[in-house]
């Protein structure tokens, strides 16, 4: 089971303002006999013009990471890593569901700004979601390559 992380509360409160329905907290992903959790799975049953999705029911599992460790470099190798993971169980186990990584606005702007930070996160294909904490509020879906039209 995972610890749940600092800004949960947050993520789950902003999720659910935008329109989309909490199924799983935490959601579990079992592959080749072992299991991780993402921090939430949430459904939005109208969702098709804003990620791209075709008309119907929409589902996703999101990882909630924060920048709080000694070291941003650090903090960033193991959101990534995770993400990867995730995502590549989940294609084989889900493939329906996409897989967002949930960051608050200061992470978006200082990490994810960074040119370095930025082409490993398009290289990883990033999908990310920016989180105002205080107004528990979504500000931005991000998908990576920002290049990326598809």
């Amino acid at each position: 089971m995972t610890t749940r992380n600092i800004s949960h509360h947050a993520v789950t409160a902003a999720l659910i303002a935008d329109g989309w329905t909490i199924t799983h907290d935490p959601y579990r992903i079992t592959y080749g006999g072992s299991e991780r959790y993402t921090d939430l799975d949430a459904e939005h049953p109208h969702l098709d013009v804003v990620l791209g999705a075709e008309r119907g029911a929409l589902t996703i599992a999101v990882e909630i990471t924060t920048f709080t460790g000694l070291s941003v470099l650090t903090d960033f190798q193991q959101a990534i890593g995770q993400y990867l993971l995730y995502r590549s169980w989940m294609r084989q186990t889900d493939p329906q569901r996409w897989l967002y990584l949930a960051v608050d606005v200061d992470a978006a702007t200082s990490v994810f700004s960074q040119e370095l930070f930025q082409m490993v996160a398009d290289d990883a294909h990033l999908r990310l979601i920016v989180i105002d904490l205080d107004a528990e509020r979504i500000r931005e879906w991000k998908r990576f390559p920002t290049a990326d039209t598809s």
